[in-house]
């Protein structure tokens, strides 16, 4: 045992021992949180607005503060933008995570001195509580890839803004700057497909044990290895034993990646985003992501099924239910208040609490009343795949409202097979069986003759990246959505089978 891996295991147990301190108090610990967010910003301009000073709990909050998303908070941020301070936050942020915003265009999310050092020190306790759960520490004397964007950075008004994850490749800790990869210039390269090429070039001799990146965009990585060598990911690096991701849910990418590797290799979960890091998988046989309720962010949480009433009740964590969907409502030292993210969660546990994504508020299938989202899409496609050899590199599910002739209606799954089904319909039968099972409203439409089964629409080869390539987004930090409740997604498909 080297000198690195046996100081890791010293250190990961210490960060055990602190992450159990305050997992143990999780209704103290967020409370101590709350008033110190509301202390420090009481005299922001957001703080007077809403009386930061006056509000005495949680509940007068909730009162004077309403949730918002990114438009509705626009007003505030712009000021931030513009380069005045004590808006949102004390002073001006650090820099700005740039990212694509749907109906807003660019959407601009401040990170400061107090929120930064959250998102650094959750990614490295991720890997430490792997550590110290598992024993495994030699991987820290090899070599370790994180595919992520440029970490070239821009200015706006004096403030420096990029992609989180070019941000945060700034505060590499030294004793990993040895051992990381890509390159620097090879993370500059912004055009993906040049980029992965690069990244082969630098990686294929070295010895490899963790790699890191969103599922489908490593996957790639892992094509052009072997379609470069003929081998399988495994051989090539034999000490790969870890993939760390977050973004989307592995579950419809496992199968895949075994083949490609060759192997099992254990997994960590990450749930990050540029508005804070709110969860990371601590433990090997637990389900779901442990909620960091001690790094700056006071939580709630809105049931799905009342989110678009008129007055939805907000929760706490003192208050939250074992599975049921929830909308995450987050106010952060990054100054978002009350602040919509637009993820769903699921609880797994309460003891700790630990979560799993279970879809995006906006991204779900409602067209008839079913409210179907991304976990119950995915769940049945892991259902409907397991112990088969059906491969599935990337799918998306839209609502198919007017199709031809007098047939009813139904949802329309595009995927693009690995390794085909030997019948499609049987295939699409255990789909659509499993949704019915998750989804009672989805039963009922199909029993009642509104909907019909399900249909399986085949996309191309790599179909799925030339419409990433096609709208700008292909590699980095983007994902495909998984489902959506118009077929915006789905016209762009049908073209490329034709």
């Amino acid at each position: 045992m080297s000198v690195k891996s046996f100081a890791a295991k010293i250190f990961a147990s210490y960060i055990r021992r602190q992450i159990d301190s305050w997992a143990s108090k999780p209704v103290e610990t967020q409370k101590r949180v709350f008033e110190e967010l509301l202390k420090k910003a009481s005299e922001t301009k957001f703080g007077k607005d809403h009386g930061f000073k006056n509000i005495s709990g949680y509940r007068e909050y909730a009162a004077r503060v309403p949730v918002r998303d990114y438009e509705e908070l626009k007003p505030y941020v712009e000021k931030v933008v513009a380069g005045e301070k004590d808006i949102l936050w004390p002073g001006k942020p650090l820099y700005f995570a740039k990212t694509s915003g749907t109906t807003s265009g660019a959407k601009y999310i401040p990170l400061t001195k107090e929120s930064m050092p959250t998102h650094i020190d959750a990614a490295r306790n991720a890997i430490l509580c792997y550590i110290n759960d598992t024993g495994k520490a030699d991987f820290v004397d090899k070599k370790m890839i994180f595919l992520q964007g440029s970490p070239e950075l821009d200015e706006k008004n004096g403030i420096k803004l990029g992609r989180l994850s070019g941000i945060a490749a700034h505060y590499v800790p030294g004793y990993l700057q040895r051992n990381r990869m890509p390159s620097w210039e090879t993370n500059t390269i912004e055009d993906w497909e040049t980029k992965v090429e690069a990244v082969v070039d630098e990686t294929l001799k070295e010895d490899m044990s963790v790699i890191s990146g969103i599922p489908s965009w490593v996957q790639m990585y892992f094509e052009r290895l072997q379609a470069r060598t003929g081998k399988k990911v495994g051989e090539i690096f034999p000490n790969f034993n870890l993939f760390i991701y977050g973004g989307v849910n592995f579950e419809p990418y496992r199968a895949k990646f075994e083949s490609l590797i060759g192997r099992k290799v254990d997994s960590i979960e990450l749930f990050p985003a540029s508005e804070g890091f709110f969860a990371f998988q601590d433990k090997q046989d637990a389900k779901g992501m442990l909620l960091l309720l001690d790094s700056g962010i006071f939580y709630e949480f809105i049931k799905v099924d009342e989110f678009y009433s008129e007055k939805p009740r907000r929760y706490t964590i003192g208050e939250v239910e074992l599975g049921v969907n929830y909308v995450m409502i987050i106010s952060t030292s990054a100054g978002l208040w009350a602040y919509n993210i637009g993820d769903t969660v699921q609880f797994t546990s309460l003891k700790p609490f630990r979560v799993i994504v279970s879809g995006r508020i906006k991204h779900f299938i409602s067209a008839f009343g079913e409210h179907v989202i991304a976990k119950e899409v995915e769940q049945a496609m892991q259902e409907a795949t397991e112990g088969t050899d059906i491969q599935i590199s990337e799918f998306t599910v839209a609502p198919q409202i007017t199709p031809e002739g007098e047939q009813l209606p139904y949802h329309e799954w595009f995927i693009e097979f690995e390794k085909e089904p030997k019948d499609l319909n049987t295939f699409a039968s255990a789909l659509d069986r499993s949704l019915q099972q998750q989804n009672s409203y989805y039963l009922d439409l199909i029993e009642g003759k509104i909907l019909q089964q399900l249909k399986i629409s085949k996309v191309p080869a790599n179909g799925f990246q030339q419409y990433m390539k096609s709208i700008g987004k292909l590699g980095g930090q983007n994902k495909l959505p998984r489902l959506s409740n118009d077929r915006k997604i789905a016209e762009a498909l049908e073209k490329l089978k034709n």
